[in-house]
């Protein structure tokens, strides 16, 4: 059946006769968005389900409100039966989904760009000054409540004036950070199959350039490139050495852009001056190796964790589920122009807060 013939079917339904399946607990104004539009589970388990429990938890479904850790395929697709319209993915990413077999069967899916762009950019700086200020082996080190004293050598770390961000992906985030950046007196070189604008190029003082001459250049590189066939491991033990010895690795986009255990090496023999992570190849488990070095900064994927942003995520995944029950295009979808949905009001128009980049 054509994305159109069910959009079209589900207009004939009576109201509050669709079967809406939460895979994890999302905030509550979006569980009462989703409530209006028809019958809602919600997973009970505070914790990813399983193969199994997922596909028996979608059977019979016409949407499926997805977390980024939900493997979303044909075969849970099949699962879900052929009521299933909608795969809403609570996340700007969708490398969980195979967009491929849901264009198929003509299942619409969606994601939540624009409103987390300020709250990840926010963490992606804070990791910065973190990992090039040694913020967290200072602080291991008043909590462990070992001996010290001031003194002009002691825990010296490295500033941001004049240096140079490499921002690896000039999508709205990447833009977002490199803002923050210019605030710190950071020079701005990026890369990327997509160019900024003009504008952007001009506000930021920003230069287009090759990833291997990014690398040769940046003090700090920042990832904020989708997960893709070509992106996973982006950054292997070849471009490792490529970086400047005295360069930090930043990550906030997803785990398996870098080779962790390239990672590990790179900074055993010193390659780099350190990274900062907050996502991982497998996660959540995270290379043990990893935890030996103090100059490398862990936080457990929290880059759009703040109560506004996780909400306005909800809410925005469930606006384009309603959207897709009531029979109208979504806000925010991955594959409606290959499904011929019409395309809808502008990011703007549907993200609270300001738009990043």
């Amino acid at each position: 059946m054509s994305s159109g013939s069910k959009v079209g079917a589900l207009r004939m339904r009576a109201e509050g006769t669709a079967r809406i399946v939460v895979t994890r607990r999302i905030p509550e104004p979006a569980i009462e968005l989703l409530r209006g539009a028809g019958e809602v589970w919600v997973s009970p388990h505070d914790r990813p389900l399983s193969t199994e429990e997922l596909h028996e938890a979608v059977s019979g479904a016409d949407v499926v409100v997805s977390l980024l850790h939900d493997r979303i395929d044909g075969a849970l697709m099949d699962a879900a039966g052929p009521r299933l319209v909608c795969v809403a993915n609570v996340a700007v990413g969708f490398d969980n989904i195979d967009i491929p077999a849901a264009t198929e069967r003509g299942i619409v899916v969606t994601n939540t760009p624009g409103v987390l762009t300020d709250a990840t950019a926010d963490l992606t700086f804070a990791l910065v000054l973190a990992v090039t200020r040694r913020l967290c082996e200072g602080e291991r080190v008043i909590r462990s409540k070992t001996p010290w004293s001031w003194q002009m050598f002691y825990m010296l770390g490295s500033g941001l004036a004049d240096k140079t961000l490499g921002v690896v992906g000039m999508g709205a985030i990447g833009v977002a950070v490199a803002r923050r950046a210019r605030a710190f007196g950071m020079n701005i070189v990026y890369s990327g199959p997509v160019r900024a604008t003009a504008e952007v190029e001009a506000e930021l003082g920003a230069r287009q350039v090759e990833l291997d001459e990014l690398l040769d250049q940046a003090h700090v590189v920042t990832l904020h490139c989708p997960l893709t066939d070509e992106t996973r491991h982006l950054m292997n033990a070849e471009r490792l050495r490529r970086m400047r010895k005295d360069a930090y690795l930043v990550n906030t986009s997803r785990g398996p852009v870098i080779d962790e255990a390239a990672l590990v090496e790179a900074l055993r023999a010193g390659e780099i001056a350190g990274a900062a992570l907050d996502v991982f190849e497998h996660e959540p488990a995270v290379s043990p190796a990893l935890l030996e070095f103090d100059n490398v900064v862990l936080v457990p994927h929290i880059g759009s964790a703040t109560v506004e942003t996780r909400t306005a995520m909800g809410v925005l995944a469930a606006r384009n589920a309603v959207a897709v029950l009531a029979g109208e295009p979504p806000w925010t979808t991955v594959n409606g122009a290959t499904l011929g949905l019409p395309a809808r009001a502008p990011e703007a128009e549907v993200a609270p807060g300001r738009p990043g980049g």
